[in-house]
C-alpha cells in the first residue's frame, strides 16, 4: 500500500502534527471521542471550530472522512504524490482519505505508546446507508478491543495473528513476542496489516492465505484470532471480514481443530467467536466435541446468548441493509437458513486452548455473562496450573502452602446489630470477577493462607478455634477449597 520508507516518514509527520492519540483526545474532548465511537462526526467537527491547522486537517481527513484542501494536507504531510495509494482526489484542489488512519494507544513493558491503525473508511458514518465493499477491512471494534484485553501477555517466542484484519492484535503481540506472523485470506487486509505495522515501526511477517495454510508445519507459542465467525447463509456477496465459506459455525470449529498441530508445547490458542446452539445438544457438549480431539486443556466462557432473530438483526444492520429494499428478503433467507440447520440460539464468547500435554485434559465451560475486570489475560494464563492444583490428592493438598490472592475482598452481609453475618462473600477484583459465598470456617482458613503454614495445619488451627473435630472439618473443607483454588482465590505456593 505504501513503501516502508514512505510509511515511516508518514508516521513522523503524523506525530509532528499532533495526530497522536492523547493529542487528538485532548483536542476533541470527551463528546468528540464518544461521538466518533458512535460513528457520529458532528461533535468532533464542532470541537475543531473551523480550524485549519495541520492537526485539524488530519482529523478531518482521516477520522471524519471530510474533503480537505490539497494545500492544507500537504502542509501536514508533504508531497502528496507519494501518498496516492491512501488518498483520493475530490476535486482539482481538494482531496479525501481513501482509508482511515486512526490514532491508537497501546502499552508495553516500557509504558504507553501512541501509534496508528490503518483500515477502510467507516461506510455507515453519520447514518449513511452505504454497504461496505466485499473485501472491506474493519478498523477498531469492540470485538478487537476485547480480544486484546483477554490475550495473555507473558513473553512468548512466536505468535500468530490469525485473520489479522487491520493488524491491531499484531500491534499488541509485538510488545511481548519475539516474532509475530499475521495471516489473512483477504489481500486487502494483509496490506492494511503491513501498513499498520510499518506506521508503528514494527516487524510483522504478513502472509496471505486461509486459516493455517500460510503457516503449515510451523509452531507457535500463542495464537490469537477474532475470525470471520458470522453464520450467514450462502451468498455471493459475503463480506470477507466477517463471514467465511463454512456452514454455520464450521469456521470456528476449523480454527479450534487446526490448532492442535500449530501449537508448541505450552502454547495457547485464544479465540473470540460464536457458535451455534441446537435443540438436541447442550452448547458445552458441542464445543467439547471440537476440543477433545486436540488433546488440549480448555477454558470456554459463554458471554452472551442471542436468539436467532437478535443475531440476524445485528448482522443485517452491520451490512448496511436496514432501510433498503433487500432487508426483508435477506432477513427471511437468514431465518430459513437457521431453521434448516436446527439453530435455536447463538453463543458468543471466548475459547482458550492450552497445549499442556496432560494425559487427561481439563475442559471447563462456564456461562459467564457477568461483568469482568482488568487482568483478563492473567486470569486466562493462570487457568491450567490452577486447575491442576485443585485436583491434587487430599494428602498433597493438605501438605501444600497457599496464598490468598491480594485482589480478593470479603463482604459480610447481615442484619444491623446481629452477632454474626448471615452471608460472607469472597470476591476477586481482577480477571473474571468471580464471587463465592463462604462460611466462617472456610473464610477463616482461606484468610489465613499467607504462604507460611501448610493447609492442613491451618485447618487444624481453625478447628481448634471453633471447637470442632479436625478430621471432620478437613473432610468438609477440602472439597470446598478446591473451587477456590481452581478460580484463583487461592494459589498453591508449594506442595510435597
Amino acid at each position: 500500500m505504501l513503501e516502508p520508507l514512505v510509511a515511516h516518514d508518514l508516521a513522523v509527520r503524523l506525530r509532528d502534527a499532533g495526530y497522536s492519540y492523547d493529542a487528538v483526545a485532548e483536542r476533541l474532548g470527551t463528546p468528540g471521542l464518544d461521538g466518533l465511537a458512535r460513528n457520529a462526526t458532528v461533535p468532533a467537527d464542532r470541537a475543531l471550530a473551523g480550524a485549519i491547522d495541520p492537526q485539524a486537517t488530519l482529523i478531518r481527513a482521516f477520522a471524519l472522512q471530510q474533503d480537505v484542501a490539497c494545500a492544507d494536507l500537504a502542509a501536514a504531510l508533504g508531497d502528496l504524490d507519494r501518498l496516492t495509494p491512501i488518498l483520493d482526489a475530490a476535486s482539482d484542489d481538494t482531496v479525501r482519505a481513501a482509508i482511515e488512519i486512526r490514532p491508537y494507544a497501546f502499552t508495553d513493558d516500557h509504558g504507553e505508546h501512541s501509534g496508528w491503525l490503518a483500515s477502510d473508511l467507516t461506510p455507515t458514518l453519520d447514518g449513511r446507508l452505504a454497504a461496505p465493499r466485499d473485501d472491506f477491512v474493519l478498523g477498531l471494534s469492540p470485538a478487537s478491543v476485547t480480544l486484546a484485553q483477554l490475550t495473555m501477555r507473558n513473553p512468548r517466542g512466536r505468535a500468530l495473528d490469525l485473520g489479522a484484519g487491520c493488524g491491531i492484535q499484531s500491534v499488541h503481540l509485538a510488545t511481548h513476542v519475539d516474532q509475530v506472523v499475521a495471516t489473512d485470506l483477504n489481500p486487502r487486509a494483509c496490506a492494511m496489516t503491513a501498513l499498520t505495522a510499518a506506521l508503528n515501526g514494527l516487524t510483522v511477517d504478513v502472509r496471505q492465505g486461509s486459516l493455517y495454510e500460510p503457516v503449515a508445519g510451523e509452531g507457535f507459542d500463542l495464537i490469537v484470532t477474532n475470525p470471520p465467525y458470522v453464520m450467514a447463509p450462502p451468498d455471493a456477496s459475503r463480506l470477507v471480514y466477517r463471514e467465511g465459506s463454512f456452514t454455520a459455525d464450521g469456521l470456528v470449529r476449523a480454527v479450534v481443530a487446526g490448532a492442535a498441530t500449530q501449537l508448541n508445547p505450552g502454547g495457547a490458542l485464544q479465540v473470540l467467536g460464536n457458535w451455534a446452539i441446537t435443540a438436541d445438544q447442550p452448547w458445552q457438549d458441542r464445543l467439547a466435541s471440537w476440543i477433545a480431539p486436540t488433546g488440549c486443556d480448555a477454558l470456554v466462557l459463554q458471554r452472551e446468548r442471542l436468539d436467532p432473530f437478535e443475531y440476524i438483526e445485528i448482522w443485517l444492520a452491520d451490512a448496511g441493509l436496514v432501510g433498503t429494499p433487500d432487508y426483508a428478503k435477506r432477513y427471511a433467507e437468514w431465518v430459513d437458513y437457521f431453521d434448516a440447520l436446527g439453530i435455536v440460539g447463538v453463543g458468543l464468547g471466548w475459547l482458550t486452548l492450552y497445549n499442556t500435554g496432560n494425559a487427561q485434559p481439563e475442559l471447563r465451560f462456564d456461562d459467564w455473562p457477568h461483568q469482568v475486570q482488568s487482568g483478563l489475560g492473567e486470569a486466562f494464563a493462570e487457568f491450567p496450573d490452577a486447575a491442576r492444583a485443585a485436583q491434587l490428592p487430599d494428602d498433597q493438598l493438605s501438605a501444600g502452602t497457599l496464598t490468598l490472592d491480594p485482589a480478593v475482598t470479603s463482604e459480610a452481609l447481615g442484619r444491623p446489630g446481629a452477632a454474626d453475618p448471615e452471608h460472607i462473600v469472597f470476591r476477586r477484583g481482577t480477571g473474571f470477577g468471580r464471587a463465592v459465598e463462604v462460611d466462617t470456617a472456610l473464610a477463616g482458613v482461606a484468610g489465613a493462607c499467607d504462604g507460611e503454614l501448610p493447609l492442613g495445619v491451618l485447618i487444624d488451627a481453625v478447628a481448634d478455634l471453633l471447637d470442632a473435630d479436625a478430621a471432620a472439618l478437613r473432610a468438609d473443607l477440602l472439597p470446598r477449597l478446591r473451587p477456590l483454588i481452581a478460580d484463583g482465590f487461592l494459589r498453591l505456593v508449594d506442595h510435597r
